[in-house]
């Protein structure tokens, strides 16, 4: 299903956002982050979210923040999982542009149907709108705890960038 998706980015995660697989159109968007940040096991929040992570180059980092941090929410709501308790902490941790992404967005909440990740790229700025897949009555317990994150591109710019990076 990864490959598939290819050029554009798709990755695999367990229940603790723990990346699992990806494709190959993740590893140009994720380079240029902190060397320790991409050894194995790799948290896909943290790298999203940390400093020396992906953070410096996505464009709407407040936003994208508050999106991922009420995904996160909704998940330790479900399930009270300390590890994911521990790790909404350790990132609220993290500097927040802007300010608390509660003020920020308090008032737009309903109208984020679609949140975009605009990322910074040698290859200008390209923007993605991204889908979740869980796997809802899988056999094996293993399966249900994982999810696939798909990044479409949100412009024409961003499709034609993508073409170039997997040639």
């Amino acid at each position: 299903m990864l490959a598939g998706h290819g050029p554009y980015p798709a990755l695999g995660i367990d229940r603790h956002w723990t990346l699992t697989a990806a494709n190959r159109g993740v590893a140009p968007l994720i380079a240029s982050a902190a060397p320790w940040l991409l050894h194995s096991p790799v948290n896909v929040l943290r790298l999203s979210l940390h400093p020396e992570g992906l953070a410096p180059r996505i464009a709407n980092l407040a936003q994208w923040r508050w999106h991922l941090f009420m995904r996160l929410r909704q998940q330790i709501d479900l399930s009270a999982d300390p590890v994911l308790v521990e790790l909404l902490q350790e990132l609220r941790g993290y500097s927040a542009p802007g300010g608390d992404e509660d003020d920020r967005f308090g008032d737009e909440r309903a109208a984020h149907i679609v949140v975009p990740l605009t990322l910074i790229t040698e290859r200008g700025t390209l923007a993605f709108i991204s889908t979740t897949m869980v796997f809802g009555t899988p056999v094996d317990v293993t399966s249900s705890e994982l999810a696939i994150e798909s990044f479409f591109p949100a412009d024409a710019a961003t499709a034609e960038a993508l073409q170039g990076i997997a040639k």
